[in-house]
């Protein structure tokens, strides 16, 4: 269900904002996305599965306000991880 460890640091290779960079808004945002796809395919088949639907409300919950902490500090960079991860269609 959780996406590997080896996914996990593809993610931050390829959204990393400087070479040590692991915690940045654009980092958490891609890590969040990826998570919540993986979930809402499982959701897909697991109807009732309530339990993860509010692990994933509160991960989007989560991605909504780094989405919005970034998107006050740099419009650029939000514009950029918006458009990266196809988000806001």
């Amino acid at each position: 269900m959780a996406i590997t460890q080896a996914r996990k640091q593809e993610i931050v290779d390829t959204y990393k904002v400087h070479d040590s960079d692991t915690g940045s808004p654009e980092v958490q945002i891609a890590i969040l996305t990826e998570q919540i796809v993986e979930l809402n395919g499982h959701l897909r088949t697991h109807k009732k599965d309530h339990h993860s639907r509010r692990g994933l409300l509160k991960m989007v919950g989560k991605r909504r306000n780094l989405l919005t902490y970034l998107r006050k500090k740099d419009i650029t960079r939000y514009r950029d991880i918006i458009r990266k991860l196809g988000l806001r269609r």
